[in-house]
């Protein structure tokens, strides 16, 4: 090992420089995310709407990500829907809106379920857009569901947005600029 002192701005610094025979840089290490399930019966739900406001009539199933129908419902005279799902499924879950049951398994909207913890789920076209998006990136991941998100230009920055606001305007974003 060296040690290299250096003299900066009225400091004293001292560098250690490391040498060793065979030294290559590491792998960076990948790790598939570990996948969570239900322990329980959960109970999933939440509204469907459609560009022209609430749905009333359809179908909303929860499917693993291979296709397979997990549990189903059907909305009746409104937009809320409930859902049980079994215990031990293996997220993600994909809850898709169909139409009517003749739009066969072409779903018009769908919405993603990545954490055991939530429970409520709206089903609607930007979270059909947010899904479609994060799928392209890789796969229906926490990560790439953010990603998606942030991407599609609905989620703002942390404290920029005045919509809403309520208080005294020369505290926000820290004061007059």
């Amino acid at each position: 090992m060296k040690t290299t002192l250096f003299w900066l701005g009225g400091a004293l610094v001292a560098g250690a420089m490391l040498s060793g025979c065979d030294s290559k840089p590491s792998a960076a290490v990948t790790e598939k995310p570990r996948a969570e399930n239900y322990q329980t019966v959960k109970t999933l739900q939440g509204l469907v709407t459609l560009d022209e406001g609430p749905a009333k009539t359809g179908i909303v199933k929860a499917l693993s990500e291979q296709g397979k129908v997990l549990a189903e419902t059907r909305l009746e005279d409104g937009p809320h829907y409930a859902l049980d799902i079994p215990a031990g499924t293996e997220l993600p879950i994909v809850l898709a809106y169909y139409p009517s049951a003749e739009a066969g398994e072409k779903q018009g909207m769908i919405s993603v379920v990545v954490h055991a913890a939530a429970s409520k789920f709206d089903i609607n076209t930007l979270s059909t857009r947010i899904a479609k998006q994060a799928k392209a990136l890789g796969g229906y991941t926490h990560k790439n569901l953010v990603r998606a998100a942030e991407e599609s230009g609905t989620v703002p920055a942390a404290n920029k947005t005045t919509a809403g606001f309520r208080g005294d305007p020369t505290t926000q974003y820290g004061g007059w600029h």
